[in-house]
C-alpha cells in the first residue's frame, strides 16, 4: 500500500508540472460536479423524460434568446416569469361562488411578452371570465368560457390564442385606419402597447402594473379550484434560451453531460481493454498465432467505422447501448500496434523466464505479469478515446439516427438543423451544445495527453 502510495504521489507531483493537464483536470472536476449537481443546476428536472413532450414545455416562449442579452441592447425584451401571488375574494349568488383572483404583472420592458397563460386545476366546470386593467386606466374582457378541470391535469388558458379577436377590437378603437388581418395581430403586442394610432403595426410599450383578473362562477357545492397561477411567456428565456419547439436549451445541455461522459467513458473503458489483452496475448503467443491475430486486426482496422455506424443505426432501430457496442467492435484495434510491441519486450524480461520456468501457466503470465504494467498506458489510450466516441455519437444523432429516447448534445444539434437555426440567427440553439462537445472532448485530451507524456517515457526505460 505504500508503495502505491509513493507511486501516486510521484505521479501527481509530476502531473501537475503540465498545464495541459491541470486545465483539462479541471474541466473534468467541473463536468463531474454538473452530473452530481444535475437536479439542482437544472430547472425543469422532468428535462431526460419529457424533452420530446411537446405539453411540457407549452408555457416557455418559441425560439427566444437568452435573458442575458438584454444587458447588451437598448431595446429591452420581457423575460419570462411565473406569477403565483394573486389577491383573493369570494362571493356568493345564491347558489353560484363567484371566486375572483387579481394578479399583478410589473411590466418595464420594450417588447411585450410573447404570451400569458393562466393556470388552475381542481374539480367540475366552473366558467371562466378573464379580463386586463391596464396602467391608463383602460380595462380589455379577453375572455368567457367554461373551463373543465381535474385534479391530475392542469387546465390553462392561453391569452396569445384565444383574445386575438379581443385585442383587435381593442386596437381598432384607437387605430381605426390600419387594416391589419386578424392572423397577424400579436394579441400581447397590442395588451401592452399605448392606446394610439398605429398600435397594430408600429407598438409603443406601455409600461406600469397590469392587474390580470380571473373571475371563476362556480355552480355547484362540490366544484372547487386549486393551484391557480399565472406564467408569463416572455421573448427572452433562462440562461440559453429556447428552441423552436419551447424547449429549454440550457435542461438539455446540462442532461447531454451524463450521456457524453457514459459514451467515451464506457467505450473508451471496454475497447481500449479489450485491444491491450489482445495485444498482449498477440506478443506473447508469437509464430503463426500471433500472425492470424494481426490479420484480423488488420481486418478490423481497414473497414471505416462511420459507415457501418451509419448503415447499422439505418437499418436497425438505434438506441445508445448498440451504438456504443458498435463502436467498441471498431475502437479496440486503437491501442493493439503499440502494446503488442511493448509486450515483445516485456516477454523478454527475466522474471517472465523464470515465472515460465516455475509452471506458471501462460494466463497468469499474461494477467499477472504483462498487463498490469501497460495498465498507465491503457489510461491514457482511455482518455484519448473519449474524444471520438462522443464526436461519433454526435455525428449519428446529427444524421438523425441515433438514440431518440434520450438528451445528448448530437441530438439537439440535429434538431437546430432541420429547425433551420443558423438561417433564423438562433445562435444560441447551435452554439452551446457545440461548445460542451468541444470542451468535453478537449477535457480527456489535455488529460489523456498529460498522461501519455508522463507515462510512456517511463514504459520505454523499461
Amino acid at each position: 500500500m505504500s508503495d502505491l502510495r509513493r507511486s501516486a504521489s510521484d505521479f501527481w507531483k509530476e502531473f501537475r508540472k503540465v498545464r495541459s493537464g491541470m486545465i483539462g483536470l479541471i474541466f473534468l472536476v467541473v463536468f463531474i460536479c454538473i452530473l452530481i449537481f444535475e437536479p439542482i443546476i437544472v430547472p425543469y428536472p422532468e428535462v431526460n423524460e419529457k424533452w420530446r413532450d411537446i405539453t411540457y414545455w407549452q408555457d416557455l416562449p418559441s425560439s427566444a434568446p437568452p435573458s442575458w442579452i438584454n444587458l447588451f441592447t437598448s431595446k429591452k425584451r420581457a423575460v419570462s416569469e411565473t406569477i403565483e401571488k394573486y389577491t383573493f375574494s369570494e362571493t356568493l349568488a345564491g347558489a353560484m361562488r363567484i371566486q375572483e383572483y387579481v394578479f399583478e404583472y410589473d411590466y418595464s420592458a420594450s417588447v411585450a411578452p410573447s404570451d400569458v397563460v393562466f393556470h388552475a386545476s381542481g374539480v367540475g366546470k366552473p366558467t371562466v371570465v378573464i379580463s386586463i386593467e391596464r396602467p391608463d386606466g383602460l380595462s380589455v374582457d379577453l375572455y368567457r368560457k367554461q373551463l373543465e378541470t381535474s385534479p391530475s391535469q392542469d387546465a390553462r388558458v392561453s391569452i396569445d390564442r384565444s383574445a386575438q379577436t379581443s385585442a383587435m377590437n381593442f386596437g381598432k378603437k384607437y387605430s381605426p385606419s390600419e387594416g391589419v388581418p386578424l392572423q397577424t395581430i400579436k394579441t400581447t403586442d397590442v395588451l401592452f402597447s399605448k392606446a394610439q394610432e398605429g398600435i397594430f403595426r408600429n407598438p409603443e410599450p406601455l409600461v406600469g402594473t397590469y392587474r390580470l383578473k380571473v373571475t371563476l362562477l362556480l355552480q355547484k357545492p362540490d366544484e372547487r379550484i386549486d393551484n391557480v397561477f399565472i406564467s408569463i411567456a416572455g421573448r427572452v428565456h433562462g440562461i440559453l434560451g429556447t428552441d423552436n419547439s419551447k424547449r429549454d436549451i440550457w435542461s438539455g445541455v446540462i442532461a447531454g453531460v451524463k450521456w457524453a461522459m457514459l459514451i467515451g467513458l464506457l467505450t473508451a473503458l471496454v475497447s481500449v481493454s479489450i485491444g491491450v489483452v489482445y495485444g498482449v496475448i498477440s506478443a506473447y503467443v508469437g509464430g503463426w498465432k500471433d500472425s492470424l491475430m494481426q490479420r484480423i486486426f488488420e481486418i478490423f482496422i481497414s473497414v471505416p467505422m462511420l459507415p457501418v455506424l451509419i448503415v447499422m443505426s439505418a437499418v436497425f432501430k438505434p438506441n445508445i447501448w448498440m451504438i456504443i457496442a458498435i463502436m467498441c467492435i471498431f475502437y479496440w484495434v486503437g491501442p493493439v500496434k503499440t502494446v503488442r510491441s511493448m509486450g515483445l519486450q516485456i516477454k523478454e524480461e527475466t522474471y517472465i523466464e523464470a515465472s515460465r520456468a516455475l509452471g506458471a501457466s501462460n494466463t497468469r503470465i499474461i494477467f499477472k505479469h504483462m498487463v498490469p504494467l501497460l495498465i498507465p498506458y491503457a489510461f491514457a489510450s482511455m482518455a484519448l478515446n473519449v474524444p471520438g466516441a462522443i464526436v461519433v455519437e454526435a455525428t449519428i444523432s446529427l444524421l438523425g439516427l441515433g438514440d431518440a429516447t434520450i438528451v445528448t448534445w448530437g441530438q439537439i444539434l440535429q434538431a437546430a438543423n432541420s429547425g433551420g437555426a443558423m438561417l433564423s440567427g438562433m445562435w444560441w440553439w447551435v452554439v452551446p451544445p457545440g461548445m460542451a462537445i468541444a470542451f468535453m472532448g478537449m477535457t480527456f485530451a489535455f488529460v489523456g495527453f498529460a498522461m501519455d507524456k508522463i507515462l510512456n517515457p517511463k514504459l520505454k526505460t523499461r
